[in-house]
């Protein structure tokens, strides 16, 4: 209140406040009597100007009306000018009613003073949010402001809530340097009709026409909800205007909050492959999130990190990340205390095949619910590099799995992947053994400890989007193993989704399935990237196939046969409740092999050992799988 009582714009809003309330009180009498003021009403006018006036300003103080600035005056304000205005008037009419019987007063000027003074800094406080509005291509109040020379004209692509928040936000903004031309909708309706004064001015198929006749320098589109057929659809018909084309983000992050619509950006690759939005049971995960100490193991990764931006909203008591990343932990903490201020984020530095380090973060903190991403995922690195599979991969997650056993967590969720299924590489192998480890342990010691198993993650640390990226921007090759090659696809925010709802699902000792739609071949989606980059494929930029490397297939599965795969309650989830063929004891025995074969940088023999543990692996034969 200190603060607010030295602030010079408080008293600027109060006098000009204090003027128009005593100019409606005046005009409320003027109109009253036909303009023939007597004496005596003018008395009257004098006494009670000088008591109404401050009580209607300690109302509109009370009523937060001095908290926000005249120019982002919204309907809210409006609502609460109001409710004063109301208070004050029936605080001053009791007050007459009480104490004089209104003797000598005329009810009706308390009433038109109510109108007049809501209509006046009602009507002034719009006047004020007029003049700061940015002026747009119709002229629109260019008597009060000049219009700025360098913005850019666009039409918005899409006349639903997202265009019309975007249209909203480009008005309130001075920093976005946008003229709004017009809309596009395929909704009959819509045509010829205005959002925010701005026409819907045709259909997708009149955009070329639309863009040469108003020279418009750039398209957004503005349907985080599209499908991605409609998506292709409607880049399609962008590329053929010849201009820039941007889109607002994905309804995930705007619903999130992460990014508002307004931040428009460039097409990605991910928008064509955008999946419906899966509904999730905010309850369910609440449940097990809310006021919890959360545990993420590989935090600042791809998928960590964005585990750990979609288990913030939740609310939990503290966020523990588990990385041997330095520079990652910290700059993930940074990020999420900005975004999220209310959430409290320690760090564990250290691996999590350190089982010492381990066991002093569990007794630091005593975690309730541990997310388990830390792995190594690289196919041809750890093909080069089994042992380092075995002791990242294997080994650390056995270690977190025994000291969440011994401690008691809640809940466990393993981050694994479709290369677990037949595996051909190491990887995959080690991933499958994580796999069988987190059933082994949920069935011996009544854990909720679970597995998640899905595909590729689009644009995340290491994908084959970013490289292909890169590649263009070098004037290519783009290079893809094999014209054949498929691989299932998914959005980091969708993949961190779906994991928070098993883990809501899991009773412990599952492997669960996420759904991955159709496997895309990479060529095709090499073509893809390379056309929203403004190029042709095969002609500005050649497309070379390399061959697989070891250790890679053709071809990924989600589900091995013999697999008893279940539907569950969520419709993107299924559920794995296959037997093991294999005891605690027998993969104790097997890991302990694996151990000294890492140790000693036998290739082979890990290799080999892996094949006990899971019959399905068909290693990939090197003359290097040797010794050390």
């Amino acid at each position: 209140m200190l603060y607010t009582l030295k602030n010079r714009n408080f008293w600027i809003m109060i006098l000009g406040d204090a003027f128009l309330l005593t100019a409606s009180c005046f005009l409320a009498y003027y109109l009253r009597f036909d303009g023939d003021i007597s004496s005596r009403e003018l008395g009257n006018f004098a006494n009670t100007v000088l008591w109404i006036v401050p009580l209607k300003l300690v109302c509109f103080y009370l009523f937060g009306l001095y908290r926000g600035m005249w120019r982002y005056t919204s309907i809210e304000d409006l609502k609460k000018l109001i409710s004063a205005c109301v208070t004050a008037s029936v605080i001053i009419v009791l007050a007459l009613l009480f104490t004089v019987r209104f003797a000598g007063f005329s009810r009706s000027v308390f009433m038109i003073d109510f109108f007049l003074s809501f209509l006046f800094l009602g009507g002034f406080r719009i006047g004020v949010r007029l003049y700061y509005r940015p002026v747009g291509a119709n002229g629109r109040i260019s008597f009060l402001r000049k219009r700025p020379d360098n913005l850019k004209k666009i039409l918005i692509i899409g006349a639903g809530a997202a265009g019309e928040m975007l249209k909203r936000e480009i008005d309130g903004n001075t920093n976005l340097h946008y003229d709004v031309v017009g809309f596009i909708d395929d909704d009959p309706y819509k045509l010829k009709k205005t959002i925010h004064g701005v026409l819907v001015l045709g259909r997708l198929n009149d955009i070329k026409k639309i863009v040469q006749t108003n020279r418009i320098d750039e398209l957004i589109i503005a349907i985080p909800s599209a499908s991605a057929i409609e998506m292709r659809q409607i880049v399609d018909i962008c590329k053929g205007t010849g201009i820039p084309y941007k889109t607002v983000p994905g309804m995930g992050e705007i619903i999130d909050g992460r990014v508002s619509v307004s931040s428009v950006r460039e097409v990605r690759y991910e928008d064509l492959i955008h999946r419906e939005q899966s509904e999730l049971r905010m309850d369910e995960i609440g449940d097990y999130l809310t006021g919890r100490i959360v545990m993420v193991s590989g935090g600042p990764g791809s998928i960590g990190s964005e585990l750990c931006r979609q288990i913030a909203p939740f609310r939990p008591e503290l966020l523990v990340m588990v990385d041997k990343n330095e520079s990652g932990l910290y700059d993930t903490k940074i990020d999420l205390q900005a975004q999220f201020p209310y959430l409290r984020v320690e760090t564990v530095l250290g691996s999590v095949q350190n089982k010492a380090v381990m066991e002093r973060a569990f007794q630091a903190y005593n975690p309730q619910v541990l997310f388990h991403a830390a792995a190594y995922k690289h196919v041809p690195m750890m093909e080069n590099h089994p042992w380092e599979a075995v002791f990242n991969n294997i080994v650390g997650t056995e270690n977190l799995l025994d000291i969440s056993a011994k401690n008691g967590l809640q809940r466990l969720v393993f981050v694994s992947t479709d290369k677990a299924v037949r595996p051909t590489s190491v990887m995959g192998a080690s991933k499958r053994v994580c796999e069988l480890l987190v059933h082994l342990y949920a069935n011996k010691y009544n854990g909720r400890f679970m597995s998640v198993r899905f595909g590729n993650v689009v644009g995340s640390i290491g994908s084959v989007a970013p490289l292909f990226q890169r590649q263009i921007k070098m004037g290519g090759p783009v290079t893809v193993r094999d014209r054949e090659v498929t691989r299932y696809f998914m959005s980091i925010h969708e993949a961190a989704r779906l994991i928070l709802q098993s883990g809501a699902l899991g009773t412990g000792g599952e492997i669960f399935i996420l759904k991955m739609g159709k496997p895309v071949r990479i060529i095709d989606m090499a073509r893809d990237i390379i056309r929203l980059s403004g190029l042709r494929p095969d002609e500005d930029i050649e497309i070379k196939e390399t061959g697989l490397l070891p250790g890679e297939k053709l071809y990924e599965e989600l589900i091995t046969e013999g697999e008893g795969i279940q539907e569950t309650e969520h419709e993107e989830i299924m559920v794995l409740r296959g037997n093991n063929d294999i005891s605690m004891k027998e993969i104790n025995k097997h890991i302990k092999r694996l151990v000294k074969l890492a140790e000693a940088g036998d290739a082979r023999g890990i290799k080999e050992e892996l094949k006990e543990i899971v019959p399905e692996y068909r290693p990939y034969r090197a003359s290097k799988d040797r010794g050390g």
